[in-house]
C-alpha cells in the first residue's frame, strides 16, 4: 500500500535532515542528488523545513557564490539541547550538547560507595542541572543514560538487582520527575556498542560482538545493525558465564566464579602482580588511571618474559570467554572495548584473535575499541540525539536507527 502524501513528505523530510546531519551543510542540488528526489520535491521540503525552524541558510557554495542554487542549508543546532550521563558504580559523568552533538559543557562527579541513596541521587541530578546551566542551554529536550545492569525490554526501566547501588534505579525516576525532557536509560555496554558502530572500531560492520573490559565485563550483540537485548534485557551478561579455572560457579545475584572472575579489573591486576607487573601511574596526566589499564600499558611497554607471559595469559582468558559467544553467534568480528580493551590496543587484539583461531573453526577478526571508557557517554548521547530527532524531524514516522 503506497504511503499517503503526508507520510511521504515526512519520510522525505527525515531523509533530508539525516543527510544534513551526517554530510551537511548541503545545497538543494546536493540534496536532490543524494536523495534521488525531484527538484520541485526538494524545493518544497527545503521551504517546509525552513518554516519549521529546523534548517537555515548557513553560507554559499560554488565559484560564483550567488543565487538560490549556491545556498548551503544546515540544521539549526540550537533547536534542541541534549544531555548524556554515564552512571558508574562510583561516579557520574555528564555531557550537554546541541542537536548535532557538539559538546557545550561536561563534568564528572565521584560518588563514594558509602553515600546514602537519597544524597547520591541528589548529587547526580544536581550535577546534570549545573552542567546544563554552565552550557547556557534552554530546557533539555532529551537525556540518555548509560548504566550497568538489566533494562526491562517492555518498560525500558532499569531493573532492580542486588549487585547495583540503589541510587542508580532511583536516579532515573528522579530525572523523569524533575525534567520536562524525554529520559531514556540503556545498558552501558549496549551504548558502547552503538558508539563503536557509529564512530569507532566497528563502523564497517553491521554484525559484531563487543566485549567490554573495565571494572567489570560485559558483552553487546549487534546483528544486522540492530542491538539484540534478549527476552529479559540480559543478552551479553557474559560476566555470569561459568568458566573453568575459577573457584566456583556464579549465582543469580553474584557473578563470582564466572567470566568476571577471570577478566574483571581485579582479576587483571592480580594476574599482573603474579607476573611482576606493577600498576604504576598514568603516563598521560597527573590523574590516577584504573590499575588494570596501567598494568596492561606497563606490560606493553616492557620487554621481559613476565610481561609477555602476562599478556599471553590475559589473551587466553579473554579468548576463552569470547569463544563461547563466537561459537553460538558466529559474528565474524569481536571488538575489545572499554578502558582495558583500548589500552591493550592492536597487540592484545592480535593475541586474542590468534587464540580464537586455534579454538574455533569460525573465522573471527578481533579489533581494539577506539573510544575506551568514553564510549558509554558517546552512546548515551546518540540515544538522546536519536530521540530528539525522531520527535523533531518527522513525528509519527518510524525511525530507521538502531
Amino acid at each position: 500500500m503506497p504511503a499517503s502524501p503526508s507520510t511521504a513528505r515526512a519520510i522525505n523530510d527525515r531523509l533530508a535532515l539525516r543527510l544534513l546531519q551526517q554530510d551537511g551543510p548541503l545545497t538543494a542540488t546536493q540534496l536532490k542528488s543524494q536523495t534521488g528526489l525531484s527538484r520541485p520535491t526538494v524545493s518544497d521540503l527545503v521551504d517546509r523545513l525552513q518554516g519549521a525552524g529546523l534548517i537555515r541558510v548557513v553560507g554559499e557554495s560554488g565559484s560564483d557564490r550567488r543565487g538560490p542554487n549556491a545556498r548551503l542549508y544546515g540544521i539549526v543546532a540550537d533547536r534542541a539541547h541534549l544531555a548524556a550521563l554515564d552512571v558508574r558504580m562510583d561516579s557520574v559523568a555528564v555531557a550537554v550538547t546541541d542537536l548535532l552533538g557538539v559538546t557545550l559543557a561536561e563534568a564528572t562527579l565521584p560518588i563514594a560507595g558509602d553515600t546514602g541513596t537519597r544524597p547520591a541521587v541528589e548529587r547526580a541530578a544536581a550535577l546534570l542541572e549545573r552542567t546544563a546551566r554552565t552550557a547556557g542551554t534552554a530546557p533539555l529536550h532529551s537525556v540518555g543514560i548509560g548504566a550497568p545492569g538489566l533494562i526491562d525490554p517492555v518498560t525500558g526501566e532499569l531493573r532492580n538487582t542486588a549487585r547495583l547501588p540503589a541510587w542508580h534505579r532511583d536516579l532515573v525516576g528522579e530525572l523523569q520527575q524533575r525534567l520536562s525532557a524525554t529520559v531514556l536509560v540503556e545498558n552501558e555496554t549496549n551504548l558502547a556498542a552503538i558508539a563503536e558502530h557509529r564512530v569507532g572500531a566497528a563502523q564497517d560492520r553491521d554484525t559484531f560482538v563487543l566485549l567490554w573490559l573495565g571494572n567489570g565485563v560485559g558483552a553487546a550483540v549487534m546483528l544486522d545493525g540492530k542491538l539484540r537485548r534478549g527476552a529479559s534485557g540480559g543478552a551479553g551478561e557474559i560476566g555470569f558465564l561459568p568458566m573453568p579455572g575459577t573457584s566456583g560457579v556464579p549465582s543469580a545475584d553474584n557473578c563470582e566464579g564466572g567470566f568476571h572472575s577471570l577478566a574483571g579489573s581485579a582479576a587483571v591486576r592480580e594476574l599482573a602482580s603474579g607476573h611482576g607487573i606493577d600498576a604504576g601511574r598514568s603516563s598521560g596526566d597527573d590523574t590516577q588511571e584504573p590499575a588494570a589499564v596501567s598494568v596492561v600499558r606497563a606490560a606493553l611497554r616492557a620487554d621481559g618474559r613476565g610481561a609477555a607471559a602476562f599478556l599471553g595469559e590475559l589473551a587466553d582468558r579473554l579468548a576463552l570467554g569470547a569463544a563461547a559467544v563466537v561459537s553460538v553467534l558466529d559474528p565474524g568480528c569481536l571488538v575489545l572495548a572499554g578502558e582495558v580493551g583500548r589500552a591493550g590496543g592492536d597487540e592484545l587484539a592480535s593475541l586474542v584473535e590468534e587464540r580464537l583461531a586455534r579454538m574455533s573453526p569460525l573465522r573471527t577478526e578481533v579489533r581494539a575499541g577506539v573510544l575506551g571508557g568514553g564510549a558509554v557517554l558517546r552512546g548515551a548521547l546518540f540515544a538522546a540525539q536519536d530521540a530528539a530527532q525522531d520527535a523533531l524531524f518527522a513525528p509519527g514516522v518510524p525511525s530507521t536507527t538502531a
